[in-house]
């Protein structure tokens, strides 16, 4: 039979007939769909079978037990670094900015002794000023070394050095002057200690406070609860513990080993992130209240001694040059030896330190420096008393022995003072280093476990999952 011609198709019209009416357009294709669209459809698919919903299970729980990881390595690193910066860095930061001020001060005060010793001054006590001087030039290095470029501490630092030859010039200057006898020497000393109390020292403690708030900086790093590892725990224990319940009622089976293997592993890590924060925090916080602040209150205390020390010398170094107008106890103003009522505010403010300070000791060892310290302190202030009565009756000779005398005078006090202070400092310095090392050992291999634990956490619940899978092929 003969093949007959294709037709074509023909168009269809709205009355039906070919001919009549307008003919209906083809519907237009269907638009291409995207890959993300069909992956959706496929995933929309997977999950009404049994093996796409195990699928998904384990995907879901090896990544919430990874993350949970990956957050408890990542906030538990940041306190360990925070942590070891208070113990090996910031604290003794704070201590050295402390010492150089004491430096500072002690050579101060040790200079304006030997002014008052004149020819007298002894090996001893001009070998104790330059140590001073060393020892302040050797803490501004190391404060130099530690601090940001550009930042506050720096620009302190780089001030301090500016200042220090230039004070110890005009002490030079002042002793050169004072042992050919010629008055001018007291000047150059009231001089430099104008330097010294109104811009070195002043900075000093500047950088000391700098120093503490970049200390309690680290501290508020170091010690706040992970709560973001704690609840990505939380999360990750609940999906695995709805794991095994699903998986029970479906199989009657009591127990998945793989998925047991990774609750066990999250339970690991989150007992090992809960106890060990726990307590490194209260190490942390104890190292804080029973060394920090114990500390700060004992170089308080002591830069009051050296300031009340060398107000007292320059007392009779100035012989009641310097005045400053007060109010009485009656409201009127009366002059007063300016240094003298320097003195007189620095031992009240010594005195309320050291009261402090006794209170902050939590031990016999801590607080019987203190005590003697107090002794010393009332000792002090009876042999001022003295002293000033015998200038002030024009005694001055008299009044002198009774401030740098070899026996009975108000150096053996402050040198009791100053000697009782730093035992109570070195105390407290050890216990800060014992509970701020306990603390931050107690975060040691933290971060490392969990990332690890983690790992093996999310293996055991894709195992676990592919077993199940496995009953399907």
């Amino acid at each position: 039979m003969p093949t007959m011609p294709a037709v074509p198709p023909q168009p269809t019209y709205s009355n039906g007939s070919p001919g009549g009416g307008s003919p209906i357009p083809a519907p237009p294709p269907e638009p291409r769909r995207t890959a993300f669209a069909e992956g959706v459809d496929r995933l929309r698919a997977a999950a009404t079978t049994e093996p796409g919903r195990l699928r998904i299970i384990g995907a879901f729980l090896a990544a919430l037990v990874v993350a949970f990881g990956a957050v408890t390595a990542w906030q538990m690193t940041d306190r360990a670094a925070a942590a070891d910066d208070v113990l090996n860095k910031s604290q003794p930061l704070s201590s050295a900015a402390a010492d150089i001020y004491r430096s500072l001060a002690d050579a101060n005060t040790t200079a304006s002794g030997n002014f008052l010793a004149g020819g007298q001054e002894s090996a001893a006590s001009r070998d104790r000023y330059e140590k001073d001087i060393d020892r302040a030039a050797a803490g501004l290095v190391k404060a130099a070394a530690n601090s940001d470029p550009g930042s506050a501490a720096a620009a302190t630092v780089s001030e301090l050095n500016r200042l220090l030859p230039q004070y110890k010039g005009y002490v030079e200057r002042a002793r050169t002057n004072n042992r050919q006898g010629f008055p001018v020497g007291g000047a150059w000393l009231r001089f430099a200690n104008e330097t010294m109390q109104n811009d070195m020292l002043p900075a000093a403690e500047d950088l000391y406070k700098k120093e503490n708030q970049r200390l309690r900086a680290d501290y508020a790093d170091a010690t706040p609860y992970p709560w973001a590892a704690i609840g990505l725990g939380v999360l990750a224990l609940a999906a695995l513990a709805w794991a095994q319940h699903r998986n029970y009622q479906r199989t009657n089976r009591l127990m998945n080993h793989g998925l047991v293997a990774a609750t066990a592993t999250a339970t690991v890590v989150m007992l090992w992130l809960v106890v060990g924060h726990s307590v490194a925090r209260a190490d942390l916080n104890d190292s804080y209240d029973h060394g920090v602040r114990s500390l700060n209150v004992l170089h308080d205390a002591r830069i009051a001694s050296l300031k009340a020390r060398g107000n007292e010398n320059l007392t009779l170094v100035a012989r009641g040059a310097e005045t400053k107008m007060v109010k009485d106890a009656n409201g009127k103003d009366v002059s007063v030896d300016a240094y003298d009522y320097d003195f007189d505010t620095d031992m009240k403010t010594l005195g309320k330190g050291l009261a402090e300070a006794a209170k902050l000791a939590d031990d016999g060892s801590g607080k019987k420096p203190v005590t003697a310290a107090q002794g010393n302190m009332t000792v002090w202030k009876e042999r001022h008393a003295a002293a000033r009565e015998q200038d002030e009756f024009g005694n001055y000779d008299e009044a002198l022995n009774l401030v740098i005398g070899a026996k009975g005078a108000t150096g053996e006090c402050f040198d009791s003072v100053d000697d009782n202070l730093a035992g109570a400092l070195e105390h407290e310095e050890a216990e800060f280093a014992q509970a701020a090392g306990d603390g931050r050992g107690a975060m040691t291999g933290l971060p490392v476990g969990a990332a690890v634990l983690a790992v093996l956490g999310a293996a055991g619940a894709v195992l676990g999952i592919g077993r199940r899978l496995s009953e399907y092929r």
